[in-house]
């Protein structure tokens, strides 16, 4: 089931530093929203409820209902200050979207099937997640919340890239418009194997040293 998010605001008035933290000290923070073909405006949303949004992995990607007041309209999460220490966020950023506008956003990446890959299951490998999002453009009605990759045929020295991550209609990889097909995931020996394995023909070589001297005496 689809997950939808709104975002209940109310227009903020007061500016600068100590408005902020004045605002805060009340349990709400600063925002802006911007886009759209509207000017920008300064807003003002409840930490609380907004902190539980942002348990959601889809809240980051996904198209939100912004409330303002009496007014309603679509926005997209772009940026997001949060306290270095403590569990608070101190500002964000939202954009407005229009339904005949190209968006760029940044979604996460699923993989499945590295329990059955091969090269994990026989093979002894492990699969390193190059990757856990990746940039797309799409219209805002095609914006997926993720997207799923399988790894379950990978084995040992293996990658996929961007152009082997299937997308929906209507959705481009950012990075493929730059002719950056970079990899996405790879599997491979842990670091200790292939250490033991380089060492070795070393260590077999060093074991035969003695024995060409025992024949020489």
């Amino acid at each position: 089931m689809k997950q939808s998010f709104t975002v209940n605001a109310e227009p903020r008035v007061d500016q600068g530093k100590g408005a902020s933290r004045r605002l805060r000290r009340t349990g709400h923070l600063p925002a802006i929203v911007y886009g759209g073909n509207k000017p920008p405006q300064s807003i003002t949303v409840n930490h609380n409820e907004l902190w539980k949004h942002l348990k959601h992995e889809a809240f980051y990607s996904k198209i939100l209902t912004l409330n303002i007041g009496a007014e309603s309209e679509q926005v997209v999460l772009k940026d997001l200050h949060r306290h270095p220490v403590r569990e608070e966020v101190m500002h964000m950023d939202l954009q407005r979207v229009l339904a005949d506008v190209l968006i760029r956003m940044r979604v996460p990446v699923h993989f499945k099937g590295g329990d059955i890959a091969p090269g994990v299951k026989t093979g002894g490998g492990m699969i390193d997640h190059l990757m856990n999002e990746v940039e797309v453009e799409c219209l805002p009605a095609n914006l997926p919340e993720f997207l799923e990759l399988d790894v379950s045929a990978m084995d040992v020295g293996e990658s996929l890239h961007l152009s082997q991550l299937p997308v929906p209609e209507g959705v481009t990889l950012v990075e493929l418009k730059h002719d950056n097909d970079a990899p996405v995931v790879s599997l491979h020996l842990p670091r200790v194997a292939v250490e033991e394995e380089e060492e070795t023909p070393a260590a077999e070589a060093a074991a035969e040293e003695p024995k060409k001297d025992e024949k020489k005496k």
